[in-house]
């Protein structure tokens, strides 16, 4: 493939960077070949907590092993990237570990065979958490019957590597590195400088050690028989002036129903929901849980704002889809998520043209990164805003967040906002006049496809090739479409500017008509492409995509019945989920990031488009074979799965990278169950209109938060009521 397939040649305008460090990949379009496939080292057992920015990533016995991907990573920078506990030289064997909530994890070890040790005959306990840097108490127990001595080392280590390099190539920083660990075993310290940018990791140690050996901890412990030894490990992390992250006071800290913390106030604002299906209810309660634990909690001024970050590991920060998307899905059950990322993402709003960043005014960002290669300008996320359908996702949540909330003075003081968007979309978005926004990389660090589909091949011919630049996906010509009709009526409502709202329902009339004659292909039934590429050939390919525009509303009434048939079929359809991409296309891959898998929030929007032109029975399917796969990974949906067809295996087959929790898996159960019931809201009132599977049974609601009241929702089959609720607004 061409440098010009895959992303947009460079411009002249975008400032230049510092120079790239030696060992940086600088082009994340094409795929990198020294690219790592992540995560083999270490292993399926694999175990993370988070925290606000901060996670903490290790094997299944605590372990972070040195030129792993795991370690302690804050604001995108690993502080910790080796923590390795062994005893005589050994490896501990995990009993059992695992996460107690989202912050924190315990380990209960024992010993192999050893020289002078028999099996089992020591007990290890690591409890760890994360909330105002790290946190680990190990303990150690003796069950022989004898005294025992032994050697407990921690080997530590510290690389300082931006989240970019961890997943690909880290540069050696070791000469660079200053290491002054104090000689009492009470405390290591690593310092790390270059130019503008300043890192350091502290390890306090509560028992100090015997000896400190370069970077390990040493203990030379003597126990007897039953006897008990421990310490604490406390990693401090510093976190920036705009970051909310809580402090928790210890292992297995339970927060109170009515506390002043942040998760006491975001449960509080949660409804309550039961339902006589174990699964959904398992599957929404494990939901619940993982949007606490993916909240992010930010300050700008005296506005704070409580938002999704997009997904452990990689993605514990602000971007625009995923969030948007994320706090789309949850809205219905709560406004919180969405306020704070319309605030958020519109603080950041894009001013300028600067084409290294691909910013533009109005434009809404991508993805915002603060580590080494962002902060000293190798890297273009400070923020970037490679993206084409953010901004008109900002404007359908802005609608979406007005129509449960009816908060007028909220709306009117995103006016400004607003119009930027508008603006953006046809000047800059519509990037040839042609009326359809296109996405073109002018960055040369930018993504190539930059709709929901951004890895490098995400978007294809049917004979498999890549198309030219710029693209116009379908999905985004949906999304203006929608965004459009929506602003219309907060033009005509909160806005007060009914020149506005005629202006831009002529516009979605024109866009809805014009996208029909030019996107649609009457060959394999009839579909629609998936874009017109930059020599406005029509992209052939057959895709999940077709099911946003359902979503969006902008498929006529005559065509929407074959848009679920293309969806439902066996080459889309795999039993699990539809697939991103038919098994009848050159590039199709069960295992190919965009070009085969089963993406749970894809196709939560694929559902709600479903049941929005009526087809209740198939977006019934959808949400149930998602349930029924979530109750094979723990309850959770994760980022995707495999797109093999369900008739081959009993169980999903998971995708080897897949990020788990992912705000907008997190989120898809919550718009499967409002697709069921039919719940929206409108003109003050919430509505119903259920089509409950057999499958769920009674599902009950208590304390939906809208309008400023709760109310109270019981559907079971076709049959249901809302009422306002007793409880307190």
């Amino acid at each position: 493939m061409t440098a010009q397939q895959t992303t947009a040649q460079p411009t002249t305008k975008r400032p230049t960077p510092a120079d790239p460090m030696p060992g940086v990949t600088t082009d994340q379009s094409i795929p990198s070949s020294e690219g790592r496939n992540l995560p083999p080292e270490l292993g399926t057992d694999s175990i993370a907590i988070l925290e606000g920015r901060s996670f903490m990533y290790s094997d299944g016995v605590g372990d972070v092993p040195g030129g792993s991907i795991g370690g302690l990573v804050h604001a995108d920078t690993r502080f910790l990237n080796r923590w390795s506990l062994t005893v005589n030289g050994r490896p501990l064997l995990a009993l059992r570990a695992g996460p107690v909530d989202y912050y924190s994890a315990a380990f209960f070890l024992t010993n192999d065979q050893m020289p002078g040790l028999m099996p089992n005959s020591i007990a290890v306990r690591r409890f760890r958490f994360v909330g105002g840097g790290l946190h680990e108490r190990v303990e150690v127990q003796n069950f022989a019957s004898t005294p025992l001595r032994i050697e407990l080392r921690l080997a530590t280590g510290n690389d300082f590597a931006d989240l970019f390099e961890i997943k690909d190539k880290v540069r050696d920083r070791s000469h660079e590195i200053d290491h002054d660990h104090a000689p009492d075993g009470s405390r290591l310290r690593y310092h790390y400088r270059r130019d503008g940018f300043e890192a350091e990791t502290v390890v306090n140690v509560s028992t100090p050690a015997t000896r400190v050996e370069g970077d390990d901890l040493v203990w030379d412990i003597e126990l007897q028989p039953d006897g008990q030894w421990s310490t604490e490990l406390h990693v401090p992390l510093k976190l920036g002036p705009n970051e909310i992250q809580p402090v928790h006071s210890g292992f297995g800290e339970v927060f109170g129903e009515t506390g002043d913390d942040p998760v006491s106030r975001w449960r509080g604002q949660a409804p309550s929901i039961d339902t006589d299906s174990h699964l959904l209810g398992e599957v929404v309660r494990r939901s619940g849980a993982d949007l606490v634990a993916l909240r992010i909690e930010v300050r700008q001024g005296d506005i704070e704002a409580t938002l999704p970050a997009a997904g452990l590991p990689w993605f514990l920060t602000l971007f625009g889809r995923d969030t948007l998307i994320t706090s789309y899905q949850t809205v219905s059950f709560g406004p919180l998520l969405a306020r704070g990322a319309l605030l958020a993402l519109a603080l950041l709003q894009g001013k300028e043209v600067n084409d290294f960043k691909d910013e533009e005014p109005g434009k809404i960002l991508h993805e915002i990164r603060m580590g080494e290669l962002t902060q000293l300008h190798v890297k273009p996320h400070d923020p970037y805003y490679g993206n084409a359908d953010g901004t008109q996702l900002w404007l359908i949540l802005l609608s979406e967040y007005w129509r449960w909330t009816r908060d007028d003075e909220f709306v009117r003081s995103l006016r400004d906002n607003v119009h930027r968007a508008l603006e953006w979309i046809d000047r800059y978005g519509d990037r040839d006049g042609d009326g359809y926004v296109e996405y073109q990389t002018r960055s040369p660090q930018g993504l190539g496809s930059q709709c929901w589909r951004d890895s490098w091949d995400g978007v294809q011919f049917s004979d498999g090739t890549i198309p030219v630049l710029p693209i116009a996906t379908a999905e985004i010509q949906g999304y203006t479409y929608d965004a459009k009709t929506r602003i219309a009526e907060l033009a005509d409502g909160p806005l007060g500017e009914p020149e506005l709202a005629t202006r831009l329902r002529s516009e979605a009339a024109t866009l809805r008509e014009r996208f029909n004659d030019d996107y649609w292909i009457d060959a394999r039934g009839g579909y629609y492409a998936i874009g017109l590429d930059g020599d406005k050939r029509k992209i052939d390919s057959l895709t999940s995509n077709i099911g946003h525009l359902l979503w969006s509303g902008i498929v006529p009434e005559h065509r929407a019945t074959t848009i679920a048939g293309q969806l439902m079929s066996d080459p889309l359809y795999s039993g699990w989920g539809v697939r991103t991409l038919s098994t009848t296309d050159h590039g199709f891959n069960p295992i190919g990031y965009h070009t085969g898998t089963v993406w749970p929030h894809d196709n939560s929007l694929i559902a709600a488009g479903l049941a929005r032109y009526g087809f209740r029975h198939e977006a019934n399917q959808i949400a149930l074979a998602l349930l029924d796969a979530a109750s094979f990974s723990g309850f959770r949906l994760p980022e995707a799965f495999s797109g093999y067809p369900r008739s081959i295996s009993r169980f999903p087959i998971p995708y080897p990278t897949a990020c788990s929790p992912q705000a907008w898996a997190t989120g898809t159960p919550l718009l499967l169950l409002r697709a069921m019931l039919g719940l929206d809201a409108r003109d003050g009132e919430v509505t119903l209109d259920p089509a409950i599977p057999d499958e769920i049974g009674r599902v009950r609601i208590e304390g939906l938060r809208a309008f400023g009241v709760r109310w109270d929702v019981e559907a079971v089959g076709t049959n249901g009521y809302v009422r306002l609720s007793r409880r307190q607004p």
